[in-house]
């Protein structure tokens, strides 16, 4: 019975060890200042297009550099700053970055791609 107990002791310490060696992940997506750009984006007090587009391309670049992940929408409301500026071109661009980034995201896209100029 000792021994049954002592194995048990002995494994629940090494678990216990290796959990402690356990390296921190980095996040999946580099977010800089996205979510704080959305919500100037939504609010009354809200900056200027031309100061939203500034930020979020002066972060993108940071994040290229830096070798991480845009997050999920990042590009689509980039080309949407765009698109209220009447840059259309750079519009369809954001808009098509966002759809080769995350497929997932085509069939709005491409929604976006036909209804924006109307």
């Amino acid at each position: 019975m000792l021994t049954i107990r002592s194995g048990a002791t002995a494994a629940l310490l090494a678990c216990a060890f290796l959990g402690g060696c356990a390296t921190q992940q980095q996040p999946l997506y580099q977010w800089q200042g996205y979510q704080g750009n959305v919500d100037a984006y939504f609010r009354t007090d809200k900056l200027s297009t031309d100061a939203q587009t500034q930020r979020m391309e002066e972060d993108l670049q940071k994040i290229k550099a830096s070798g991480g992940a845009v997050p999920p929408g990042y590009y689509a409301h980039l080309g949407l700053l765009y698109g209220q500026q009447g840059k259309l071109d750079q519009f369809a661009t954001q808009v098509q970055a966002e759809k080769k980034q995350f497929p997932e995201s085509e069939t709005f896209m491409d929604f976006l791609l036909r209804n924006f100029k109307k």
